[in-house]
């Protein structure tokens, strides 16, 4: 897979109510950055299945996804992730996983039946994901899209067993920051002027004695790193402005 852009989408009208705190986002940014790469972007939706379906679409539109999606597999009324994944990415329909039968069954015995088994009922094409806690299957479509528990403790390995087949070499981002007493503005020619292959970050903050702004550059390209980052130093001290170089960090 070439150049993943990495996308979580978290279901849960009990997220957006705060009857529960969300624990995802920041699990998979700090797992991501492990690996040298980054989230693209983060949804928090409730609980809508044309909401998760549009969502679902949009992620599937970008250029080499690949989708961490948390919640709504379950069998109870509200749990829609399973139709909707199916009609956004496949024909709309769930067929009966017969694996995915056979271990619920095994797992609860009659007590699969009649809801639990629900869960078995996954798009079609679905690559079962093995569940450390209970078994209950978690599903992948196309190797790229993963629907998890909204259950940390489940999905969380999942995701970082994912991860360790999708990226089993890390990727070496170098990052250099600075900190320099002015206002962003006074940078911005040289924004403008930033390689595409260059992340770069400009982030302002008001004390009491002025402003200050940190400057952030990283590309996994350690030499265009480098020039990039150099570009603000010269910068700065063309126009005698103080700044402080910070921890480099990848």
């Amino acid at each position: 897979m070439q150049s993943p852009q990495f996308f979580t989408l978290i279901i849960g009208t009990e997220i957006l109510n705060r009857r529960r705190t969300d624990k995802h986002f920041d699990f998979v940014t700090k797992a991501l950055m492990a690996k040298g790469y980054k989230l693209s972007g983060s949804f928090i939706i409730e609980d809508d299945p044309a909401l998760i379906v549009q969502t679902i679409k949009f992620i599937a539109s970008q250029p080499n996804p690949v989708l961490f999606s948390f919640g709504g597999i379950g069998s109870t009324p509200d749990d829609y992730t399973r139709k909707c994944a199916a009609i956004a990415l496949k024909d709309g329909h769930l067929p009966v996983h017969q694996e995915a039968k056979q271990i619920i069954e095994t797992q609860l015995g009659g007590r699969a039946y009649p809801h639990p088994i629900k869960m078995a009922e996954l798009p079609k094409g679905a690559k079962l994901l093995d569940n450390p806690v209970n078994n209950m299957p978690a599903f992948s479509l196309d190797e790229r899209f993963f629907f998890m528990p909204g259950f940390p403790e489940m999905s969380h390995p999942m995701v970082e067993e994912i991860l360790e087949k999708l990226i089993p070499e890390n990727k070496t981002c170098y990052r250099h920051t600075l900190t320099a007493l002015c206002r962003e503005n006074e940078l911005i020619e040289v924004m403008e002027k930033m390689p595409k292959n260059v992340e770069f970050s400009s982030l302002p903050k008001l004390y009491d004695d002025g402003w200050r702004v940190s400057i952030s550059v990283a590309s996994d390209d350690e030499a265009l790193a480098k020039e990039a980052f150099q570009m603000y130093i010269d910068l700065l001290e063309a126009k005698n402005i103080i700044y402080g170089l910070n921890d480099e960090s990848n």
